[in-house]
């Protein structure tokens, strides 16, 4: 069977086709600029890359773009779209939707009562799964949500000390994102380690422009940094992640700000970008840092210090540590942040082979455990698609 995976975003929208059969992809690609002027990438393995401008209008038009080019003689991968079995959705937030699951009228329409939760990200899937819905109308299509990792996570780690009729009516809590990142390479370390999963204390980090840290114990997510919203946690590329929340109405009322306002603030103007003033991706601070850029010094401090603190609290919750995992574009690639990170865990039995550390090529995996270390600890390249497939998959056959 073929698997189609959509990943819409506001101005973009990224594919993959799988061959459930080998569990490869045969094609993946990306329309960007959706509403603009349109481009659109499109790879196939062993293969000349495409590229070319497109009229993308819509995500009805990127839809269309897509299956015309997955059909293509030249370029395509599959002789008819009736060869795509089904098609997986990610989406963000799932709300109380506890695991991924067939779209129905029901589920689409409570995805849709819950994008004030989602704003950023709940709109533009919703658009993809309907422009999806047109032309293939006759495919089961699965909705396969960031948040459902963390459903079994105990009341003491997502319930919030505020009035408690708070989560009751408005569904204040923490629900987590970056869940299916984080169940992919929790899988995979266990399946390295050749243990399973379930005699497992183990701490993933997804570190990226986003970044969020997840406790799993057990085989269960028992705790993870980010919260209601995906502000929460660390500092990331541009948002402040946690702050005494009385800074947020200080700093409204001194300057005269809007929710809007303020919410750009802590989502778009803080994090690396606000404490460095030189940039929100992390290459780039960590050259002005080697440069002498006392800021961007800083701000990596701050970095690593958040990350450590939470990694130390999530042990202490757990009582211990067995597995320590890097994922995503800054954990799979950067060593020298690896290293500073290991470096302050030393207490916890966390030891790394520095030379193998720095010997990994973009998108390795990487074991850097040092002889008689008694944490594991590894870089594993994420695949959130291939987990949005494989539910895809399960439930097409269902």
């Amino acid at each position: 069977m073929k698997i189609l995976v959509i990943n819409a975003g506001s101005s973009s929208l990224k594919y993959q086709v799988f061959d459930m059969d080998t569990g490869s992809v045969i094609a993946k690609g990306l329309c960007d600029r959706i509403g603009v002027d349109g481009v659109v990438t499109h790879k196939r393995p062993g293969k000349e890359n495409y590229k070319a401008e497109a009229p993308l209008h819509s995500h009805d038009d990127a839809i269309a773009l897509v299956l015309t080019l997955l059909t293509d003689p030249e370029l395509g991968v599959i002789a008819d779209i009736s060869e795509i079995g089904a098609v997986g959705h990610r989406f963000a937030h799932g709300g109380t939707l506890t695991e991924s699951t067939v779209l129905g009228q029901k589920e689409k329409d409570y995805l849709a009562s819950i994008v004030p939760l989602n704003p950023l990200h709940g709109p533009p899937a919703l658009k993809g799964l309907e422009a999806c819905e047109k032309l293939l109308p006759d495919v089961r299509h699965v909705g396969v949500f960031d948040t459902t990792f963390y459903s079994r996570m105990p009341a003491s780690s997502y319930v919030y000390a505020i009035p408690y009729e708070y989560y009751e009516k408005y569904g204040v809590r923490r629900y987590g994102f970056h869940g299916t990142s984080h169940r992919y390479v929790s899988a995979k370390a266990a399946e390295y380690l050749k243990k399973d999963l379930k005699d497992l204390k183990m701490i993933t980090c997804h570190l990226g422009n986003g970044s969020s840290i997840s406790a799993v114990k057990n085989g269960v997510c028992v705790d993870t940094s980010m919260g209601f919203t995906p502000q929460e946690g660390l500092p990331m590329g541009t948002r402040s992640g946690s702050i005494d929340p009385t800074v947020v109405t200080y700093l409204m009322e001194k300057l005269s700000l809007s929710p809007a306002q303020m919410n750009d603030v802590l989502n778009r103007k803080s994090g690396l970008l606000g404490v460095s003033g030189v940039s929100p991706d992390c290459r780039e601070v960590m050259i002005a840092e080697s440069e002498g850029n006392e800021r961007a010094h800083l701000a990596m401090e701050i970095l690593y210090h958040s990350i450590v603190k939470i990694i130390g609290a999530y042990a202490a919750e757990m009582d211990g540590l067995d597995v320590l995992v890097f994922t995503a574009g800054i954990g799979e690639n950067d060593a020298i942040v690896r290293s500073e990170i290991c470096r302050r865990l030393g207490f916890l039995g966390v030891e790394i082979d520095d030379a193998r550390n720095r010997a990994t090529k973009r998108g390795d995996f990487v074991d850097m455990t040092a002889p008689g270390a008694r944490v594991a600890t590894l870089s594993l390249p994420t695949d959130e698609e291939y987990m949005i497939a494989l539910d895809t998959y399960r439930l097409a056959r269902a």
